[in-house]
This record gives structure tokens, sequence and C-alpha cells, in this order.
């Protein structure tokens, strides 16, 4: 039985070894590392067991190389929406020029569509990155959804503890002091809607009422501890979610599928020692029960479904009618 008028979604942002890297200030991102071959089959089989199509969030630096392409290419063949994540995901786009943005743009959207053969019809920043300056672009390149908003209480307090375990310099953090979003954002809606005349916010859900994380790197944080915690966490999460009548979008990362041994340069980051069978495992979980309380589609066939019928307009000027339940905000 489906619990809400809209279906649930999983997106996953496809950040890879180097973006990890670089974020942390560590050298080494440069050659542009990358753990895409290795955890991409993972990816597609779990989402073959669990009978989904999900968004993936690709990184324009990644669909430009060419050892990336059959990696990207695969996703794309097996039915994800592929969507756009930067082009070198830079978590402080907020600080990015209209010239600056412009060129970031310009340059993933080449190359993803190039790698996938998919044009982008979504953004998510990195680092839940945004600006009105970041929306005022997307709709002028005629993207229909945006999904930078992380509408969590926890936000500062994550973004305290990774600059607690990073080697940044103030210079550095000063470029980070938006990542994970701000406090204000947790009191933005956990469903679409309309966030700009002509664009549609599809925030990263979080816990009904206490505005925490749900995400499955957040999982994984309390998994290190207690994987039956985590289990219990998630499942408290569902059940909030049904009574309050919120379609769960869940965000994944590629290391909720890797571990230590896989990447030993990125020991660093957070539940690296939880085997990847494990997180593979919990992963699974969360796709089982979101599946037994809802729909699912991939957010781009959400958008979609809430966009207003509209006469076909070919003008480049031309903006897609939104549905009037959701210039609520």
């Amino acid at each position: 039985m489906l619990l809400n008028r809209l279906p649930a979604s999983v997106s996953l942002d496809l950040d890879n070894q180097w973006a990890y890297v670089k974020t942390q200030g560590l050298d080494g991102w440069q050659d542009f590392p990358s753990y895409l071959d290795l955890v991409t089959p993972r990816i597609l089989d779990t989402m073959k067991r669990a009978g989904l199509r999900i968004t993936v969030f690709v990184v324009g630096k990644d669909a430009s190389l060419e050892k990336n392409h059959a990696a990207l290419r695969s996703l794309a063949e097996a039915g994800h929406e592929i969507a756009n994540h930067s082009h070198m995901h830079e978590p402080w786009l907020h600080l990015y020029s209209d010239e600056e943005l412009q060129a970031d743009f310009e340059q993933a959207e080449a190359a993803i569509l190039e790698a996938t053969g998919q044009r982008p019809q979504g953004f998510r920043g990195p680092g839940f990155s945004t600006s009105p300056a970041v929306r005022d672009l997307l709709i002028r390149r005629g993207y229909v959804y945006d999904a930078s908003l992380f509408p969590t209480v926890m936000g500062p307090v994550a973004r305290t503890y990774f600059f607690m375990t990073s080697k940044l310099s103030d210079e550095e953090k000063a470029k980070r002091k938006g990542l994970y979003g701000s406090f204000s954002s947790a009191f933005s809606p956990l469903a679409p809607y309309q966030i700009q005349p002509g664009l549609l916010e599809m925030p990263v859900t979080t816990m009904p009422l206490l505005r925490t994380p749900i995400h499955l790197s957040y999982l994984l944080f309390l998994a290190q501890y207690s994987l039956p915690l985590a289990r219990a966490y998630w499942d408290m999460a569902m059940m909030v979610c049904r009574l309050t009548k919120v379609a769960p979008s869940l965000l994944l990362h590629p290391t909720d599928f890797l571990d230590g041994t896989d990447v030993p340069a990125m020991s660093f980051f957070p539940a690296m020692r939880v085997p990847a069978e494990k997180k593979i495992e919990l992963v699974r979980h969360t796709l089982s029960s979101l599946r037994s309380h809802w729909g699912t589609a991939t957010m781009g066939q959400i958008a979609g479904d809430l966009i207003a019928p509209v006469k076909p307009d070919l003008s480049r000027a031309a903006k897609p009618a939104l549905n009037p339940e959701l210039t609520r905000s």
C-alpha cells in the first residue's frame, strides 16, 4: 500500500577519490585518482537486486576523463538518471563569480553529455553549496530541479567535525564555511517545492520533526559503533516519515560501498573500517525498507510529474510551468 502521493527517490553523489582528497586538503588529488571502476559494479548490482533506478550526480571532471567513461556509461545504460554535480566538485560554489559559475556548468554539461549520452536536468552542489546566483543560472540553463538543500540541524556540527579532522589552512577552511549547509536550512521544507520561479528544490530528506540526518553516510557513522543501532535508527526514521507522510529522498555515496582495504588512501574518511560487505548489507536493508512502503522513481521523473502540463514551446526562453501547489515555500 502506498502511503504518499509522491514516490520516494534514491540519489547517489558520485564523488570520486580525488574529490574527497581535495576537499580534505591533502596532496595527490591533481592526478585524479579514481575508484569508479571498482565501486560502479557494486552500485549497479545493489540497485539491480533492489529493482531500483536512481539519480546519479556526476562530477564533470570525472566525465571528461576517458578512464572513467566505461563506468559512467554503464550507469546510464542501466537506466539510471544522470545529473550534474559541478565540474570540479568545489564546495564553495556560492563564492564563485558569475563567469566562474558559467564556465563550470558549461564544462560539466559538455563532459557529462559526451560520457553518458544524457543532458542533465538536475543539479546538486558539492557539499550542498548553493546560492541565489547558482539557482538563477540553473533556470537560465534550463534545469528542472535543484537538490542542494540539506535540511538538518547537524550541518554546523558535521562541518566542525570535518575541520577538526582535516589538514586545512585557515584560508581553506574559510572557503568551506558553507559545507553541509547552514543552520537556517534546517527549517526549509522536506517535500519538493518551488524555491524560485521556474525551479523545483528537491531536498535531501532528514528526520521529520527532529531534522537529524538519515542518509547512508550518517547511518554508517553510527554503524561504526553498532550496526543494530544504525538499523534501528533508520527504522525509526521510516516510521516517522510514514506518520508525517514524507516520501523520503535517500542520499548515497560511493563510500557506502567501499572500505579501507579497497581505498587505503581514504582511511581518514568515517566508517572506512566497516567492511564493505557490512556496508552493502545496510544499504540493501534501507532500500528494501524504502520500497516496502513507497513507490520509487528517479528525481527527474518526480520533477517531471510535478510540472504542470504546458503547450510545447521550442523557444530557448520558454520555461516549464510549475504545479501551483508547489509555490509554497
